[in-house]
């Protein structure tokens, strides 16, 4: 079998594991309705447990590319076709999630302080300077690095653009893209996304949400040539975006040409358990946009977010937008560095997740 685990790799061996499958599943190697090896089998053959197989299966059937069927085994669920034909029921009763939007974060203080005094001694009057444009190379390396070891997102660090949170980006995103552009946004969405595109004179439609996402019927009927999502856990609906589901938006967005804004909030505190493909991770056609922030998961004082754009993006960025200064100080972005480099920001988030999965 060619399955292949890297045992000096950081990513676990079931994910490893579960991306060659997934991969050989979505080119159709294995084809609807086929069956995968046994676990003992792909166990021999990968030289890894069965656990870890399991886990790999698991994972498989968790995200809508298989199905266990008992006493027979693993088989595809998954099919291209049902990119942009899912069944789609009235969602008229889907139910609105009325808790608060998260304002607090629990990150230890401490640990903060003491970062905040550890770069202070060794950056020195070094923070006073003015950042680079597109933000400091340490904190650009240090999120491409956690992004690759925790989302399976493969980016350059030059990629990589710091901005004073996700509406100061919303508002670059539209300077690069055009304010003649049409933007789609999910309904119900996160209303300051609307508001802030609305502020820049952007035309908005809103696209009716389904259990698994925009509806199919919403995505062929709208004229938009920019779709926004939010595909993990969408406030306020609470909706996560399936497998098929983020492939039909990333298949929209080839078929239309349209640029499609990941919008990644609140992802890394999950309660799950299982891994949650990005749809950025996914584009093979450089279409998407993704966005993310710390003021969640460090603290909504900490006014730092990233946006990463597809490489053939940046050559226009860089002369439409380049000008443009960073507008978060060195200090917050080499504090932020630092957490992500020495493991801290990683523990906060495992920690968060296993309390939170506990209640």
């Amino acid at each position: 079998m060619k399955y292949k685990i890297d045992t000096k790799a950081k990513e676990k061996a079931y994910i490893q594991l579960y991306r060659q499958l997934r991969q050989d599943i979505t080119d159709g190697i294995y084809k609807y309705g086929s069956k995968l090896p046994s676990k003992r089998l792909l166990a021999e053959e990968s030289g890894v447990s069965v656990i870890t197989v399991e886990h790999c299966y698991s994972l498989l059937c968790d995200e809508g590319y298989t199905e266990a069927r008992e006493r027979s085994g693993y088989f595809v669920i998954y099919r291209e076709k049902d990119f942009l034909a899912l069944n789609e029921k009235s969602d008229s009763t889907l139910k609105v999630k009325h808790s608060l939007h998260p304002t607090a974060s629990d990150f230890p203080f401490s640990v903060l302080s003491k970062t905040m005094r550890r770069v202070l001694s060794a950056y020195g009057e070094d923070i006073l300077v003015k950042s680079p444009n597109f933000g400091c190379d340490e904190l650009r390396r240090a999120i491409a690095d956690y992004l690759s070891r925790n989302t399976g997102i493969i980016t350059k660090p030059e990629c990589i653009i710091i901005g004073s949170g996700a509406e100061y980006l919303y508002s670059l995103i539209v300077m690069l893209l055009g304010r003649e552009k049409i933007f789609a946004l999910e309904n119900p969405s996160y209303e300051k996304i609307r508001k802030v595109y609305s502020a820049c004179q952007v035309d908005c439609r809103m696209l009716e949400m389904g259990k698994d996402g925009i509806k199919t019927s919403e995505l062929k009927k709208t004229d938009a040539d920019v779709l926004h999502i939010t595909p993990f856990n969408s406030y306020p609906s609470g909706v996560t975006a399936t497998a098929s589901k983020r492939m039909e938006y990333l298949a929209w967005g080839k078929e239309r040409q349209a640029v499609i804004i990941e919008d990644n909030y609140d992802s890394e505190l999950t309660v799950s358990t299982k891994h949650e493909d990005t749809v950025f991770s996914l584009d093979r056609d450089g279409c998407v946009i993704y966005l993310n922030t710390f003021s969640r998961t460090v603290a909504p004082s900490m006014r730092v977010g990233y946006m990463i754009l597809p490489e053939k993006m940046m050559r226009d960025f860089e002369e439409r937008l380049g000008f443009y200064s960073c507008t978060v100080p060195v200090f917050e972005q080499y504090v932020l560095a630092e957490l992500i480099e020495k493991g801290d920001f990683e523990r906060h988030i495992n920690r968060t997740r296993r309390m939170r999965r506990k209640k």
